[in-house]
């Protein structure tokens, strides 16, 4: 992920003022391949260029045609050795860096929707964890996924609640114009349900759902891709067999009471509020069709990262911080409690607390217990991108060669979750990719165009 604005400051070619009818390489075509520092990836290398650029500007007394000239004269790599071997800029930039920290805007509007997938989002408001990291921010209620993208997109979101699909979508722009974004951390995995409406409890085979209507709360939602997945792997075509719609969260109960739904694949605390108001069953949980799937993320913009490396991450941290509290089952009754207000999710706290504890009533007459309905792992792997990506091509959201690992690691920052979970004394994966089986089927992230093309029911 280039950024014009950390130019190479050892490159002759580049202007690091990035001027009016600036015509270096870092501008027209990002960072070359045989530069002395390759191109910043994570929020602390990001940060470490920034330093190391002003040192070396400030070496040659912020005149740009000097350094450049001396770049050019001298060549990149012995530019650097040169520099480095009256000036210690390693300390330097350590010693700045170690008194770095404070972020550059402490007042932040973070949008989430009010479904308990955003827990640590929610949560890290009321229960201080924003605060412990030096930052105030407003949680703004969002009434759906489209809202929170443009939001987002028009900079009225410094940062938002995303579906795990989303950050992938709009970098690639599908649905929206393309825009740089970042997934740093996972919000949820599994925490999702198919319900039917209390009328086919004779229909719990998805044989017999043919012209059902479905509801998703989003196209670019894992919702939706376990979905069709689901029923395509019962013998169904999504697009012909039955309808899905997309319908706010907030909605689906009431659409499933009113008849305009058969059924939904929906985010809690909706699954269960269709069995406290008696007019839904829980068909599935969607841990058993992919035990562990992520649902919800963190993201936010390149632009944001880049310009507000300090905020960026306090801001990850926070999240990071909540997130694995949320993931401790001792915590969940009191974080139910936390975030059942009308500000935030508005729901009877009880059921709140049979979504995150996992004890609960299915609708058919048996309580449940599921200690990881849900679950909070901020990792945001890369295997989990790239199977998203095969799901988009496979339904036609996204056509042509995709380059998926490529993608999956631009936006899915695993790298930055590792630092900040060790940070925070957390035990963070060695590794980025990993296998999965759903629903029987083995997944390998190394072959994704060969899975994609495995399913006899596609699109592409």
């Amino acid at each position: 992920m280039a950024s014009k604005s950390l130019g190479n400051p050892y490159d002759g070619d580049t202007d690091l003022r990035h001027g009016k009818g600036c015509t270096c390489t870092t501008c027209e075509t990002g960072f070359k391949a045989e530069q002395v520092t390759a191109a910043p990836e994570t929020s602390e290398e990001i940060l470490e260029r920034a330093v190391e650029s002003a040192i070396v500007r400030s070496v040659f007394g912020h005149n740009e045609l000097s350094r450049r000239s001396f770049a050019k004269m001298l060549g990149g790599s012995t530019l650097a050795a040169a520099l480095a071997s009256v000036l210690p800029i390693e300390k330097a930039k350590a010693a700045i860096l170690d008194n770095l920290g404070t972020p550059e805007k402490a007042k932040l509007n973070v949008g989430f929707v009010p479904i308990t997938c955003a827990t640590p989002i929610i949560m890290a408001k009321p229960m201080g964890f924003y605060e412990k990291h030096g930052l105030d921010v407003d949680v703004i209620k969002t009434a759906g996924w489209a809202v929170a993208r443009d939001k987002s997109l028009n900079k009225e979101y410094d940062a938002s609640h995303m579906l795990t699909p989303m950050p992938l979508a709009i970098t690639m722009g599908a649905g929206s114009t393309a825009t740089p974004f970042l997934m740093p951390a996972v919000e949820n995995i599994n925490g999702q349900a198919i319900v039917l409406h209390v009328d086919h409890k004779d229909k719990n085979d998805p044989k017999m759902w043919k012209g059902f209507r479905f509801g998703v709360p989003f196209e670019y939602s894992m919702h939706n891709f376990l979905l069709r997945y689901y029923v395509a792997e019962h013998g169904l075509d999504p697009d012909k067999d039955i309808q899905i719609r997309v319908v706010p969260p907030p909605e689906m109960v009431a659409n499933l009471r009113a008849g305009n739904l058969d059924g939904y694949l929906s985010p809690d605390p909706f699954n269960q509020r269709a069995v406290w108001e008696k007019v839904g069953y829980i068909h599935l949980l969607t841990k058993d069709i992919w035990e562990g799937h992520p649902c919800c993320a963190f993201a936010c913009s390149l632009e944001f990262a880049e310009t507000l490396p300090n905020t960026y991450g306090a801001l990850l941290k926070s999240i990071v911080d909540a997130t694995q509290y949320a993931h401790d089952p001792a915590n969940r009754k009191e974080i139910s409690a936390a975030i059942a207000p009308a500000n935030y999710l508005n729901q009877p706290v009880p059921v709140i607390e049979q979504v995150l504890t996992g004890r609960y009533a299915d609708g058919l007459g048996e309580i449940k217990d599921v200690p990881d309905r849900i679950d909070f792992d901020p990792f945001p792997w890369h295997s989990m991108g790239v199977w998203i990506l095969t799901q988009m091509k496979r339904w036609g959201y996204i056509e042509g060669d995709v380059d998926y690992k490529g993608v999956a690691e631009k936006v899915y920052l695993a790298a930055d979750c590792a630092k900040v979970m060790k940070d925070l004394g957390i035990e963070a994966p060695s590794k980025t990719y990993e296998g999965y089986t759903i629903m029987g089927k083995p997944f390998d992230p190394e072959k994704p165009e060969e899975y994609v093309q495995s399913f006899a029911i596609k699109r592409s």
